[in-house]
């Protein structure tokens, strides 16, 4: 290889360098006029980390997609107890989600008001009870527009009558107030003697 080669070979081996770091360090590509839709399309689908047969949305956690006061993006998400340790997997989700799409936004979380089972779409709960966990029985009174009042009682309150996610039946008793995770209670059916969680109403 004489010298004007080894020139030659030096350069295009320097571009082809080149043109990797270019690749390799470029940055995400931004959709300039995407819409609040554009993002709830992107975000549809998003799995629960905890549940991952159903969607935040479904489960109520996605909130909204809104514009800040200094013109971009927010994504609100709230989540089903305050100090859920599913949280921060959720708003990292969120967050990959929107740069794969190309998006721009960032992640707000909103504790007020609080989330409740009412959220829930009854997709949701189908595909809770498909997937062995059974749904709440009832939610907050936050539908009725009138102020939540917590009573106290010396007198245990009846517990709700679950039933059986696996048989259907409604012999069941409550095992312990907490399942696999803080916000289900732990069950067993006394007909197929099947454990089970349940998804405690708030």
């Amino acid at each position: 290889m004489n010298a004007n080669q080894s020139t030659v070979a030096c350069a295009e081996i320097s571009a082809k360098a080149s043109a990797i770091v270019s690749a390799n360090t470029a940055p995400p590509v931004h959709i300039a006029h995407a819409t609040h839709a554009d993002v709830w399309a992107a975000l549809a689908d998003l799995a629960d980390p905890e549940i991952p047969v159903i969607s935040l949305r479904e489960l109520g956690i996605l909130r909204a997609v809104r514009e800040a006061a200094d013109g971009s993006t927010e994504v609100v998400i709230t989540p089903t107890y305050s100090g859920c340790p599913a949280m921060g997997a959720i708003e990292d989700d969120v967050k990959a989600l929107l740069q794969a799409h190309g998006l721009q936004g960032r992640v707000v979380t909103q504790l007020a008001p609080a989330w409740t089972t009412d959220w829930m779409t009854e997709a949701a709960r189908e595909k809770l009870r498909a997937y062995g966990i059974a749904p709440p029985q009832c939610g907050s009174d936050a539908h009725t527009h009138s102020p939540s009042v917590i009573k106290f009682s010396r007198q245990a309150l009846a517990r709700d009558v679950v039933p059986c996610p696996q048989c259907g039946s409604t012999h069941t008793t409550e095992t312990s107030p907490f399942g696999s995770t803080a916000c289900k209670a732990l069950y067993r059916c006394l007909d197929c003697l099947e454990p089970f969680d349940y998804f405690k109403p708030i």
